[in-house]
């Protein structure tokens, strides 16, 4: 046996998360838990991720256009021996077969990496967990050796089996070969009427297999989802994994318990995260980057040094160096910020490459443009970049000073060192160190008596 094949359950309705989305894509960091366990199977190296699916098949599908995934049809919910059934037709004979669940989406690869490694024709291997308080579960039966004999599903347990702690997860490994010999034999003459995947460990140890047990570092590992409840504590658990791995790495948390990583977040040193930030995509903040309350970061690149204010949106952008960006600022996708540039409270940005010492301070939008060096742009400026139809770029080389309140319509140049008075609207290119004024003429108009409500 050489290849591993990943067989994922995710055929239920899950009707206890009360939800017209099928419980699988529900998230979890983000991501649907169905392809955190996908995400596993591939990090594993497996050669085959074989999806088995029911309700809400085409939801579910949809959402994972995965290439690398087989699909099989679990038209009636059966149990989950009839379940695996469906995918057997797919799976090679001298395959390692690791079975999974859809809704148990935080399992660790080197967990399963364990199991896998106990597989061979005269042995399997099987995830336990124990628990305090095991209701609910499967409990794992024993002779007097301690070797597994068996596994009793709850409603078909005796009390005496009933106290037993150590459970089954589900989760096993298996040649292929076998699951083929057993699963045509499982029986539904039990409590729930249902084929029961576990069956099989009673099979394998009257045929004289090793049973190989195996336990996760953190029961969280194995724990599935049936509710909502389930989904926040899991929520929380993974989160607290993320915010321990950023500590642990030079990251200084206001309050652990209250980041959000959802996605892949790297960090240099020296690095500090203040309360309810929220990481989405891929991150990278370099040594001595803050990050302010309540942020939002997206696919983002933060150079060493730079400073995100409270409250600000950071998607799709690369900030240089020594920046600050914030309170209150949002910068969209194609935004590229140079070193030392700053960009300030109110101000909205969009494909806007800003060169280095550049400021856009107040209440302004900046999109389809490229700034040069230390350029100032006022309060309430605005790149009128879209006719409706097209979008056009604006263009200000170094140095450039525009005044508040003005409007540069695209597609417009303005050259090195030109100044724009306040008030302006900007429709014609302007030449190097020129001054523009486009503004109506000013009238004062004496005696002028200010209008009065009607009775």
């Amino acid at each position: 046996m050489t290849s591993l094949h990943v067989v994922i359950l995710a055929a239920g309705q899950g009707s206890r998360m009360k939800s017209a989305l099928p419980k699988v894509l529900h998230r979890i960091a983000g991501k649907p838990m169905l392809h955190h366990v996908m995400d596993t199977a591939r990090k594993l190296g497996a050669a085959g991720i074989h999806g088995v699916i029911g309700h809400g098949a085409e939801a579910v599908k949809a959402i994972t256009p995965a290439a690398d995934v087989q699909w099989a049809l679990q038209q009636q919910q059966l149990g989950t021996g009839h379940a695996v059934a469906q995918a057997l037709p797919a799976l090679p004979d001298d395959a390692r077969v690791l079975i999974l669940y859809g809704d148990v989406p935080l399992t660790r690869p080197e967990t399963l990496e364990a199991l896998v490694e106990q597989v061979s024709e005269d042995s399997l291997g099987l995830l336990t967990v124990t628990l305090e308080n095991p209701d609910g579960y499967g409990r794992i039966l024993r002779d007097e050796a301690g070797k597994v004999t068996a596994i009793v599903e709850q409603k078909d347990a005796t009390e005496q089996q009933k106290a037993i702690t150590e459970v089954n997860t589900g989760i096993l490994a298996v040649s292929a070969r076998h699951l083929k010999d057993w699963l045509p034999q499982l029986s539904n003459s039990n409590a729930q009427g249902e084929y029961y995947l576990t069956d099989i460990i009673a099979m394998a140890a009257d045929r004289g297999m090793a049973i190989s047990v195996a336990q996760p570092a953190n029961e969280y590992e194995v724990q599935g989802v049936n509710n909502r409840l389930q989904l926040a504590e899991l929520e929380r658990w993974y989160q607290r994994q993320q915010a321990n791995r950023l500590m642990t790495e030079g990251a200084t948390l206001a309050d652990p318990a209250r980041i959000d990583v959802r996605g892949n977040l790297t960090i240099g040193e020296d690095v500090l995260i203040d309360i309810n930030a929220v990481f989405e995509g891929n991150v990278a903040l370099a040594d001595n980057v803050s990050i302010g309350p309540n942020c939002v970061i997206r696919d983002a690149t933060i150079g060493a040094g730079s400073r995100i204010e409270a409250n600000s949106v950071v998607d799709g952008t690369t900030i240089g160096s020594g920046a600050q960006v914030g309170p209150f600022a949002r910068l969209r996708p194609g935004t590229r910020l140079a070193d030392s540039t700053k960009v300030g409270n109110f101000v909205e940005t969009k494909k806007a490459e800003v060169g280095e010492g550049s400021k856009i301070n107040h209440l302004s939008y900046v999109g389809d443009a490229i700034l040069g060096r230390n350029v100032n742009v006022g309060a309430g400026t605005i790149t009128c970049n879209y006719d409706g139809v097209n979008k056009y770029q604006t263009v200000l080389g170094d140095g450039v000073f525009v005044g508040s309140n003005t409007s540069l319509v695209a597609p417009v140049s303005l050259a090195d060192n030109v100044t724009v008075g306040a008030g302006s609207t900007i429709t014609r290119d302007v030449a190097t160190g020129e001054l523009a004024v486009a503004r109506g003429r000013q009238r004062n108009i004496d005696n002028w008596e200010r209008p009065v409500k009607k009775d």
